[in-house]
């Protein structure tokens, strides 16, 4: 089985590159979605998140990540004591998907994973995968969003590996500026390189 690793830098167009492997049938594990039900009332991290963070918790006993993102956003300190209570717990649920996928055989599964070099998840992953697009479209596509600023997007982006680095690491660098149906032909057509490369390949390690 071949673990491709999913990444790009914020407004990168990885979550719609991540909906069209699924729509080619491959499995993708969600690494902010597993992030968001940890949080959720009665998440496995709820109770050492209010630990670390007083006043984040929510009167239905979820996290308020709006709360929990002030308190970290620019405070590197503060996002390490978050990560460290996050990134153990969302590996857990990478490798009960990696366990599920290898028991039926599947050929190809996608880790989607936003800090992945950053986090040093590369290093379970046979191949990556890197969604880019030019800076002035990413800022464009980000500056949309509720609540974000000039000022911190470029918090963001300080916080994340550069682009052209991402790039330059990656097995594989998917275009998602030059609209859908190219994004997808590229995608199709890795899918169908790993998976016709699968059996060349030993998962036993």
């Amino acid at each position: 089985m071949i673990v491709l690793g999913l990444t790009g830098s914020v407004g990168m167009g990885k979550s719609t590159a991540a909906a069209m492997f699924r729509r080619l049938g491959i499995a993708v594990h969600d690494s902010d979605a597993v992030v968001h039900r940890l949080l959720a009332p009665k998440g496995a991290a709820v109770a050492a998140v209010a630990k670390a963070f007083p006043g984040v918790k929510r009167s239905d006993g979820g996290i308020d990540r709006q709360k929990l993102g002030a308190r970290v956003f620019g405070d590197r300190a503060a996002l390490t004591r978050l990560e460290r209570i996050l990134w153990p717990l969302v590996r857990r649920s990478q490798q009960r998907f990696l366990a599920r996928a290898r028991a039926r055989r599947a050929k190809l599964v996608v880790l989607d994973i936003p800090l992945l070099f950053e986090s040093g998840g590369a290093r379970r992953c046979d191949k990556v995968l890197v969604v880019t697009a030019p800076a002035f479209l990413q800022r464009a596509r980000v500056l949309v969003r509720p609540g974000m600023t000039k000022a911190r997007l470029a918090a963001v982006l300080a916080q994340q590996m550069p682009d052209a680095e991402k790039r330059r690491r990656a097995d594989y660098v998917v275009p998602s500026g030059l609209g859908r149906a190219v994004t997808f032909r590229r995608i199709a057509a890795i899918v169908r390189e790993l998976t016709a490369a699968e059996p060349c390949l030993d998962d036993s390690a």
